[in-house]
C-alpha cells in the first residue's frame, strides 16, 4: 500500500486515498443543504416509477435496486432521506427512502420503486401528480455512500 497514508485510530488503522477523500468532501458539499433540510413548502410535481428492467441492478448509491422495496430516486436529496409521497388525486401516501438519482425527464420530481407506485395506485397510469415531504433527513453518519468512495479499512501492519 505504498503512497497511502495510514491514519492511526485507537481501535483500528484506516488506510485512505487522498482522491477518495476529496471526492467524499465534494459529495458531502453537494448534498449538504439536503442533509438537514426541512422543505419550507412541500415539493409537488409528477412522479414516475421503475421496476423490472432495473431490478437487481446497482443504484447511484451502490445499493442493489429491489423493485419490491419502498425506495425512490430523487435528483438532489441525500441518500437515506425518508420522504412521504402523497398522490394528489387519491390522497394515498407512502413512505420511501431515497437510494438513487433521477428522474431524468423534465417535469418529474421523483422516480418511485414499483412497490411504492403500486401502493399509490399509479402503476397502470405510469405517472401521478404528487406532493413530497421530507419526514426524516439522512444523517451524515448514516447516509449511504456510493460504493466507489467508501473508505477501506486496513489491518495494522
Amino acid at each position: 500500500m505504498d503512497g497511502l497514508p495510514i491514519m492511526k485510530n485507537t481501535s483500528c488503522y484506516i488506510g485512505f486515498n487522498r482522491s477518495a477523500l476529496i471526492l467524499l468532501a465534494m459529495t458531502a458539499l453537494s448534498v449538504a443543504p439536503a442533509l438537514g433540510e426541512k422543505l419550507a413548502t412541500p415539493e409537488t410535481g409528477l412522479a414516475s416509477y421503475y421496476g423490472t428492467p432495473y431490478h437487481g441492478r446497482p443504484t447511484a448509491s451502490g445499493e442493489v435496486f429491489n423493485m419490491n422495496e419502498f425506495t425512490a430516486a430523487h435528483p438532489r436529496l441525500a441518500f437515506g432521506t425518508r420522504v412521504k409521497v402523497t398522490h394528489l388525486a387519491t390522497h394515498k401516501s407512502v413512505m420511501v427512502r431515497i437510494n438513487d438519482r433521477g428522474p431524468f425527464v423534465k417535469g418529474r420530481v421523483i422516480d418511485l420503486s414499483q412497490a411504492a407506485a403500486s401502493e399509490l395506485g399509479m402503476v397502470q397510469s405510469g405517472l401521478a401528480a404528487v406532493k413530497l415531504e421530507i419526514v426524516e433527513p439522512a444523517m451524515a453518519a448514516n447516509a449511504i455512500l456510493p460504493r466507489r468512495i467508501r473508505l477501506q479499512s486496513t489491518p495494522p501492519p
